[in-house]
């Protein structure tokens, strides 16, 4: 089973956006099983808090799906902090977890996950783990 740690801007888009890369990921390769999602306490109140922002509710979020995703998630304890900074540090958890977990992080803010702090994480936007996906 492939193990993926998902940025909170991949299900805040895969909620806007139907028929988008991050959409796709979420309900034809995580929700249907083909993906394993890693997650952690401090990444599952990251989701939920970020999804129930008032700027969302009239997409209707939080997404339907959003409590599914986390219930079938591999859930570890959140990660020793990540040794190098990041240019946000509310990112940085996501890389920890992944390195954690053996996972690849996909994420629509590549700039803010630089190859000088991954530490040999995969980091993939939606549209080239899709590629990915779609090429094995």
């Amino acid at each position: 089973m492939r193990l993926v740690v998902l940025d909170t801007n991949v299900i805040v888009s895969a909620g806007l956006k139907p028929g988008s890369a991050p959409a796709n990921l979420v309900m034809d390769w995580v929700l249907d099983g083909q993906l394993q999602v890693v997650t952690s306490p401090w990444v599952i109140s990251e989701y939920r808090e970020v999804a129930r922002r008032p700027k969302f509710l009239r997409y209707g979020f939080p997404p339907y799906w959003l409590e599914f995703l986390i219930e079938e998630s591999l859930r570890l304890p959140d990660p020793v902090p990540w040794p190098k900074r990041g240019p946000d540090p509310k990112d940085v958890p996501f890389l920890a977890l992944a390195h954690t977990a053996g996972a690849w992080l996909v994420t629509g803010n590549l700039k803010h996950f630089p190859e000088t702090i991954r530490n040999g994480v995969t980091v993939l936007s939606p549209s080239q783990y899709l590629a990915h996906l779609t090429d094995d």
